[in-house]
């Protein structure tokens, strides 16, 4: 398995969809996963809140995990490696298991603070769920440190996918 961590809009679905059909394996794209079981994430969210998100989240990924074959790429939501600890009973083990994964790989747009921080937020404002550029802002500024503290590979990815995946 291919753990892909790193913020919204990182490119964890497209570069992850490409590393996948290169290396013939499947690929799996959490969010996808959740919207699928739970329906809209921003209605999710509206409806019961960030901590019932992330514990879904958790549950969500442990169903996947335990279900699928271990051969795929996985895109994880953006905060899945910043939940606490207590969000879900089986977090801890799979937050160590990725973590100390040779083959996690954490995305990001660059490893420069601001400069990850300006284009973040660039595509997260394109998207639909968007939140105001001061959120957005907030939210990858406090993430930042947890992405680049993950004793994983880091990647940019401000060049086209299929530069990324040859990287890779």
């Amino acid at each position: 398995m291919i753990p892909l961590d790193g913020p919204g809009g990182a490119g964890k679905t497209e570069v992850g969809a490409v590393l996948a059909d290169r290396l013939g394996v499947s690929f799996v794209d959490l969010d996808a996963e959740f919207a699928t079981v739970n329906g809209d994430i921003s209605a999710y969210l509206a409806r019961y809140g960030y901590d019932a998100y992330a514990e879904q989240n958790v549950s969500v990924y442990s169903s996947l995990v335990g279900e699928r074959e271990r051969s795929h790429v996985i895109a994880l939501s953006s905060g899945f490696m910043t939940y606490p600890d207590d969000v879900h009973p089986g977090y801890g083990r799979w937050r160590r298991e990725i973590s100390s994964s040779a083959s996690t790989i954490v995305l990001l747009p660059s490893l420069n603070l601001e400069t990850c921080v300006a284009e973040t937020v660039r595509r997260q404002l394109r998207r639909a769920f968007a939140r105001t550029p001061d959120r957005e802002e907030h939210v990858i500024r406090t993430r930042f440190p947890i992405y680049a503290s993950l004793p994983a590979r880091k990647v940019e990815t401000m060049r086209p996918a299929d530069a990324v995946v040859a990287d890779l």
